[in-house]
């Protein structure tokens, strides 16, 4: 049971040097002085804002969102594109149904 003990203080002296004790809680303190708390502090960005994950994680998320919406703008062009092009092809080539005449 000693091992177990001196492994468990060890952990413990781990997460207070690296701050992870300190960071859960404030986060805790945080949500308790929360007027509004949320239906479920670990599926909602709770957590995440308070931990400091979350402004990196919705500068990725802009940064993607707006990826999506240029990419969108793009294929709505290139759709436009090809319609115009595949329009000015058929009146240089016959379609399967013209051809199929001969």
């Amino acid at each position: 049971m000693e091992a177990s003990e001196s492994k468990r203080e060890q952990f413990q002296r781990y997460l207070e040097k690296a701050g992870v004790l300190d960071s859960l809680t404030s986060v805790l303190l945080a949500l308790y002085e929360e007027t509004e708390k949320p239906n479920n502090a670990l599926e909602s960005s709770f957590l995440k804002q308070h931990l400091g994950v979350a402004g990196q994680e919705s500068a990725d998320t802009e940064a993607l969102q707006q990826d999506l919406r240029d990419m969108r703008q793009r294929c709505e062009l290139l759709a436009e594109e090809n319609k115009r092009l595949k329009n000015r092809l058929q009146r240089y080539e016959p379609t399967q149904e013209d051809g199929a005449a001969d």
